[in-house]
């Protein structure tokens, strides 16, 4: 079996941009014609460029290759250039094409990939969503989804209301960040009407949901190694699950300094790639719940060695997805395998375009998600709706261009 063939689709995702306002596919196919789908996540260039890397790495390396052949291709991808080094855009590509492959593998032995990653030990996955804000028809002040998502995260009245409409549907865990927005010069130290404001969205969250509900403080890298560890020991008493990327990802030591200074578990990995970039985070104990972004890391076999190497430290992993639903279904994958899963994010429950992109929706129910055991990743792209709904605008505005604010 050989690979002869790439397609690529950046996709719009329509209004509210759950998930991000494009997504990056692509499908491999063999010369049986057995086709592997997969997804980039993070590269920071245009798409539309993004979906060219994808087309220049597969043609010079993958074509002809053996899909089964997928830690030989890994490697050769990885040492490419002569860099062998986690860089973030070769790794988003390389990301796609491995978990494509795995799609491919998984079909040719009528298996789903966690099955060839040693078997199935969850039946069900519980899920978090970020907390959204909630359409028009359910704010009583006519607040919408236009509205930006800091002012729901930072909103002590907003946020315990939207949190127990999520609870309705289900959910047990919910994440938000009560210090937004983020910058291009974070970290930055927090003034004490930040922290006020902070903590009493954290308290009116707690006292919204009891212990129905864990509180996951989803923040962006934004604060000092001194401002995470003051905002800690102010968050405390509130018992979050966890208290995520409280500095940015470059400095594990300082990452590690918040960690050891609160009993709050710290989470991260989004922004890491590589268990070379993981290795060294467990070792200094900086993080005991790992989020390896699946279209970032390298893909499903780093991911689970990543994982594997986290159980010897006995930390936990919670794949990270503010992506399209072909990562997610990666991150399905080995959250299913993994022992040592914890919870997998979630966009809300998978509804609206996330879904209709699919051929099959996600199946999530009462809180959880249920694995496919369809072989392969379980999911496949609807090629005519990705195709209708191609990507025609320019950069997706990041997050990380919004004006700080609370200087």
């Amino acid at each position: 079996m050989k690979i002869k063939d790439v397609k690529t689709y950046v996709v719009g995702n329509p209004p509210p941009h759950h998930g991000g306002g494009y997504w990056v596919f692509l499908k491999l196919t063999t010369d049986d014609n057995i086709e592997g789908f997969g997804e980039a996540y993070g590269v920071p260039f245009h798409p539309k460029l993004v979906a060219r890397l994808v087309e220049d790495v597969v043609e010079r390396y993958v074509i002809g290759a053996n899909p089964f052949q997928i830690e030989k291709l890994w490697r050769i991808i990885y040492s490419s250039g002569y860099t062998q080094h986690p860089d973030l855009s070769l790794m988003g590509v390389l990301s796609g094409i491995e978990m494509a492959c795995w799609d491919i593998v998984g079909k040719a032995l009528n298996q789903p990939v966690y099955n060839l990653l040693g078997g199935q030990v969850h039946e069900k996955l519980r899920s978090y969503t970020y907390l959204y804000p909630a359409p028009a028809a359910a704010e009583p002040d006519g607040a919408s989804d236009a509205l930006e998502v800091a002012n729901i995260f930072g909103d002590p009245e907003r946020a315990p209301r939207r949190a127990l409409q999520y609870l309705e549907q289900g959910f047990t865990a919910l994440k938000f960040d009560p210090i937004m927005p983020m910058g291009a010069f974070d970290p930055r130290q927090l003034t004490l009407e930040v922290l006020d404001n902070a903590e009493l969205v954290v308290k009116n969250m707690r006292e919204a949901v009891g212990s129905k509900c864990d509180l996951l403080i989803g923040t962006h890298g934004q604060m000092t190694t001194a401002a995470a560890i003051r905002f800690a020991r102010r968050l405390e008493p509130y018992e979050p699950l966890w208290f995520e990327e409280p500095v940015p990802p470059e400095n594990l030591n300082e990452m590690a300094r918040v960690a050891h200074s609160t009993r709050i578990p710290v989470a991260t990995g989004e922004r890491l790639t590589t268990k070379y970039e993981f290795a060294p985070l467990l070792e200094k104990q900086a993080a005991a719940i790992l989020q390896p972004a699946l279209g970032r890391v390298g893909g499903i076999l780093e991911a689970k060695k990543i994982a594997g190497m986290a159980e010897a430290y006995y930390a936990q992993i919670a794949p990270h997805l503010y992506c399209g639903p072909l990562e997610a279904a990666a991150n399905i994958q080995i959250a299913t395998c993994s022992p040592n899963f914890l919870i997998q994010e979630s966009i809300e429950t998978f509804g609206g375009f996330y879904g209709e992109v699919l051929k099959e929706p996600i199946q999530w129910q009462d809180g959880f998600i249920i694995p496919p055991t369809r072989p392969g990743l379980g999911f496949e792209l609807n090629e005519e709706v990705a195709e209708r709904h191609a990507y025609e605008g320019g950069v997706f505005p990041e997050l990380v261009d919004t004006p700080i604010t609370g200087l």
